[in-house]
């Protein structure tokens, strides 16, 4: 082959790598600058070491005792510092970020389900309804198993009110907080399943890895 032919066909290719089109912006990687820190490392640590303490204290039911007791008070222990977290945290940690009516966490999800939902940089009006529901049956789970733990007579005011008895100071497997804490155990799971259907709806309506934002704490900025 001549250089003449050579140089005819770089010639050729150098002419049309400039005719080519400008890749489509939509298939180019996004940069750094257009994700933000939205979940700090409290909320990301802390939440999947709740999800361990949940699902380990679930698994044993009491059996090993020791292991299961432990799962309730490093649960009992994370309801404490998320209170705190949710005053004194930072700004997607804040309940006053994330708080929603009832009508607007249904309003969200219908919204979701027919491609019109909103995209919220933090909590969903929705998954803030769950932070506080999870608060509120994790705090009555824990606070069950340490009265039954410590065989804590129930309250007169509160015999009528739970509909159980007060048996006196048997042992856990007879303690009146049994029937409550089992039944609180039970809708935690339920809250847990309802929480992960919740966060597969969100993340297939809106086209982001959840999960993924709560390992590094980004999402998208739009």
């Amino acid at each position: 082959m001549s250089r003449t032919t050579v140089t005819m066909i770089m010639a050729d290719v150098m002419m049309t790598e400039a005719a080519a089109p400008a890749p489509d912006a939509a298939s180019e990687p996004k940069p750094e600058s257009k994700w933000v820190k939205v979940w700090d490392p409290f909320v990301r640590i802390g939440h999947w070491l709740l999800l361990i303490a949940i699902a380990t204290a679930l698994i044993t039911r009491g059996e090993p005792e020791s292991i299961h007791q432990a799962a309730g008070y490093f649960v009992a222990g994370y309801v404490v510092f998320r209170l705190f977290w949710g005053i004194a945290g930072p700004e997607h940690a804040r309940f006053e970020n994330f708080l929603a009516s009832p009508f607007a966490a249904f309003k969200y999800v219908a919204d979701l389900v027919t491609g019109k939902g909103t995209r919220h940089l933090g909590h969903s009006p929705p998954g803030g309804l769950m932070v506080i529901a999870l608060l509120m049956v994790m705090s009555l789970t824990a606070g069950t198993g340490m009265a039954m733990e410590n065989h804590t007579p129930v309250p007169a005011a509160f015999q009528s009110v739970l509909q159980i008895e007060d048996r006196g100071r048997g042992d856990e497997d007879d303690s009146p907080w049994e029937d409550v804490h089992e039944v609180s155990a039970n809708l935690l799971l339920g809250l847990v399943f309802l929480h992960i259907g919740g966060v597969a709806l969100a993340s297939i309506g809106h086209r982001e890895n959840l999960v993924r934002a709560m390992v590094d704490g980004k999402k998208r900025a739009e």
